[in-house]
């Protein structure tokens, strides 16, 4: 296996980001398109996986949370991957780190795309994000997921049709390099996901059309262009006011606003603080603050950790590129700000966008 010069290819390092979900902006589709989501790349939490030349197919892992449970996907969307690319199904892969499934970060979706990205750059074979997501029916309800592997930034998708096509994004912008977001993890909950999803969609009420109206004002009139100002007021005010709205609808199915009643708590407190950006990403557990720079994150999280001991918590940035493919010794690194793994940055390195 060789590069595009005629080398020697000796792997591929993938790193793909997570993202947090704002929430959807029609769910009530009366207009031929329903959900639309709004909704952030991070640099952090990141799946960093590495591909290498064999004769078989084997996954292996760091001794990490979530990577043994993440390996057994690795080689399911291996074999998929595969049989989609058209190559063999060979390869070595080893995750070093990995997206806490069932979180709000859209773990599944990043994890297939780098596992398909990197056997298809390691075989030599032309890969379309976007036709491979649609094979495993991936973002069958938002397409910020795709687009955060894709693009990065600050995404808005305009909904799904009665076709099976991807949701468009209609909207995609740069989220202001100084900004940081306050991530409120909860170890000891998931999500709703799988079965339990699919059937809250089924059994919540039609989502009233007035609603959606003045949530897709919100993210026209008000999200949108304060992130294109950098007003971090304006947006935060905007994103809580939307979460307001999503929160309650989806309330029934978990157990209130927030799916955590700790994550609650902690968001309670921010609120009191008279903090305007704080919220849950899709189905949480996890829940996130805005803020406008690092000292303020730092200090918001030393205050936040003395109250709630059982919570964890972690400072990203907005990533406003997509995921990385370089050779398998590079650090990761995008040429528009740093990435490293602690969301505090970590260096440069050569690579390509997917």
């Amino acid at each position: 296996m060789a590069d595009a010069a005629g080398r020697a290819l000796t792997g591929v390092r993938v790193r793909a980001p997570a993202r947090l979900h704002f929430g959807f902006l029609d769910l009530h589709g009366g207009l031929g398109r329903r959900f639309g989501s709004i909704g952030l790349s991070l640099d952090a939490p990141a799946v960093d996986l590495t591909v290498r030349p064999a004769d078989g197919l084997s996954a292996t892992g760091a001794e990490a949370p979530g990577i043994a449970a993440a390996l057994d996907r690795v080689r399911a969307y291996a074999g998929q991957a595969a049989r989609h690319l058209g190559v063999p199904e060979t390869g070595s892969f080893h995750l070093a780190e990995t997206i806490p499934a069932h979180a709000g970060f859209g773990s599944g979706t990043q994890l297939a795309l780098a596992v398909a990205a990197g056997l298809a750059r390691l075989h030599g074979a032309p890969f379309a994000p976007a036709a491979f997501a649609d094979a495993l029916d991936r973002g069958n309800r938002s397409g910020v997921g795709l687009a955060a592997f894709v693009t990065g930034g600050l995404l808005v998708d305009g909904g799904r049709d009665e076709s099976d096509a991807p949701p468009p994004i209609v909207s995609r912008l740069a989220y202001p390099e100084a900004w940081r977001v306050v991530l409120i993890l909860d170890p000891g909950r998931v999500g709703v996901h799988g079965a339990a999803e699919r059937h809250a969609f089924r059994d919540l009420p039609r989502f009233p059309a007035a609603g959606a109206a003045e949530i897709c004002r919100l993210a026209l009139m008000q999200v949108l262009p304060a992130a294109a100002a950098a007003d971090l007021d304006g947006f935060g005010r905007g994103i809580t006011a939307i979460q307001r709205r999503i929160g309650d609808y989806f309330a029934p199915h978990q157990g209130g606003r927030y799916a955590s009643a700790a994550v609650a708590a902690a968001l309670a407190d921010v609120e009191a603080m008279g903090i305007a950006g704080f919220g849950q990403s899709s189905w949480g557990p996890t829940g996130f603050v805005l803020a406008a720079a690092q000292g303020d994150a730092e200090a918001l999280v030393a205050r936040l950790r003395d109250r709630h001991p059982d919570l964890a918590f972690r400072i990203a940035r907005g990533r406003n590129h997509g995921a990385r493919v370089t050779g398998p010794d590079a650090p990761g690194a995008a040429p528009d700000g740093p990435d490293g793994p602690d969301g505090t940055g970590a260096g440069a390195a050569t690579g390509t966008n997917v």
